[in-house]
């Protein structure tokens, strides 16, 4: 039976706009339009081979007034949605190119999902990576069974050595764009939204570098209802989505790809494909700041026990910072995309949030160097039921009068009123305390 698509003359009057003159995508990919029944078709191609990811109601529904629904696509094997476009793009290979094989040269969650689903595939698959990528990234591509071939100090350098030997071997590279197969493997994720939560308002999608997750799902989900509203966040530093809608074609801010924190969640928005399907089918694109993305980090990582990096947490992160206050009251689904942070970023991601939620301070003082002054204060952070976490004393640089000792603590309080709290109780009992703002 064929399925007829409402939306296929939206659709191709988006693609019939596009430039022919774009650099990244091949001629092929505007060839064929973006319809409902590809997705349809991807789905029923991928669902044996990738997850069937849970859509929940989430408990910060009621701190944030939102009735929230959360599609968790850092589940899947390889820890992103990214996984759906990629099965479908090599499944549709001509069997002659997967007996030669593929190449990808990155180190993000698309060389990731290649690696892994190629091997599953039994097609040869080559990453390569700059000797700056960090050993776990390497560790792990390599246990799904890809050959990892490290050159070069920068991306730029992997990726000329790359299509080197795609050239000289009859390797395909593969990059993220924005072609027709990967548009409707990534667009499964609507459709999915669509059945797991029934009657929802708005889908919230991460924007920027990943518009063609945001483009494709756009494209499953106004077909089956229009009224639903598709919403794109990209990261406040490189609104790269909202000055290529507004330019009228991809831009790209060079600094953000390399930047350690923001590199998942902005840079080339990759292709017109995308960049046009989202200007007819989103209904808003909103940025949020980074400090937004760490505490959606941190509340998804406490109340969900996900833990995802920036680009999974910057669509919550919209919710969080109220950017969006007309979703009050309403049914929203937002999509977490990808779990691939690094032990490392976490760390530091999840010790900086807490600052901002105003739940781990410092502060210092000047006391006697006496017995038992100490022991005062300590029982003061004990009444006040404040976790200490780190204690310091300094003799010898104490610019004030002598046998005093400067006294630096960090502390660790449950909320911002319980560090209010303390602060008034420190500062009763020590006028001179000084607190260190976030």
């Amino acid at each position: 039976m064929k399925i007829v698509s409402r939306n296929e003359e939206l659709l191709g009057h988006a693609l019939s706009r596009i430039p022919q003159s774009s650099s990244r995508t091949s001629p092929s990919s505007y060839n064929k339009l973006i319809r409902f029944e590809d997705i349809s078709a991807a789905a029923f191609k991928i669902q044996c081979s990738v997850q069937k990811t849970p859509c929940m109601y989430s408990r910060l529904s009621k701190q944030y007034g939102v009735d929230i629904y959360l599609k968790k696509e850092f589940l899947q094997y390889t820890g992103s949605v990214k996984e759906r476009g990629v099965l479908y793009l090599l499944t549709s290979l001509p069997q002659d190119q997967q007996r030669k094989g593929v190449i990808v040269a990155s180190d993000s969650s698309f060389s990731m999902a290649v690696a892994y689903h190629a091997s599953e595939l039994r097609i040869p698959v080559f990453v390569i990576m700059s000797t700056s990528t960090s050993p776990a990234r390497v560790k792990t591509c390599r246990e799904y069974g890809a050959m990892v071939i490290s050159y070069g100090t920068t991306a730029k350098d992997s990726q000329i050595h790359a299509r080197r030997l795609a050239q000289e071997n009859s390797y395909l590279y593969l990059e993220e764009e924005d072609s027709a197969v990967y548009l409707s493997g990534l667009g499964t994720v609507g459709l999915e939204i669509y059945e797991q939560a029934p009657k929802l308002d708005a889908v919230i999608f991460p924007a920027g570098e990943h518009c063609g997750l945001l483009a494709g799902s756009a494209a499953a989900l106004k077909h089956l209802n229009p009224r639903i509203s598709v919403i794109g966040v990209e990261s406040e530093s490189f609104p790269v989505l909202q000055q290529s809608l507004k330019a009228g074609h991809p831009t790209e801010d060079q600094a953000c790809s390399s930047h350690h924190f923001c590199g998942d969640v902005s840079g080339l928005c990759f292709g017109s494909n995308s960049l046009q399907l989202t200007g007819k089918l989103v209904d808003k694109v909103v940025a949020v700041r980074e400090e937004d993305i760490l505490i959606s980090m941190l509340r998804l990582l406490e109340y969900e026990r996900a833990t995802v990096d920036a680009e999974g947490a910057i669509g919550l992160a919209a919710l969080i910072a109220g950017k969006l206050p007309e979703l009050k009251g309403k049914r929203v689904a937002v999509v977490i995309c990808s779990g691939n942070v690094e032990l490392h970023l976490l760390q530091q991601c999840i010790a900086r949030a807490l600052t901002l939620d105003n739940r781990v301070c410092r502060f210092s003082l000047v006391l006697s160097d006496c017995p038992g002054d100490i022991a005062k204060l300590l029982e003061i952070l004990a009444r006040e039921e404040a976790r200490v976490l780190d204690i310091k004393q300094e003799h010898l640089f104490v610019t004030s009068e002598l046998f005093t000792v400067e006294v630096t603590c960090i502390v660790e309080t449950r909320d911002k009123i319980h560090t209010a709290q303390l602060r008034n109780a420190l500062l009763e009992r020590y006028p001179a305390a000084k607190w260190t703002e976030r």
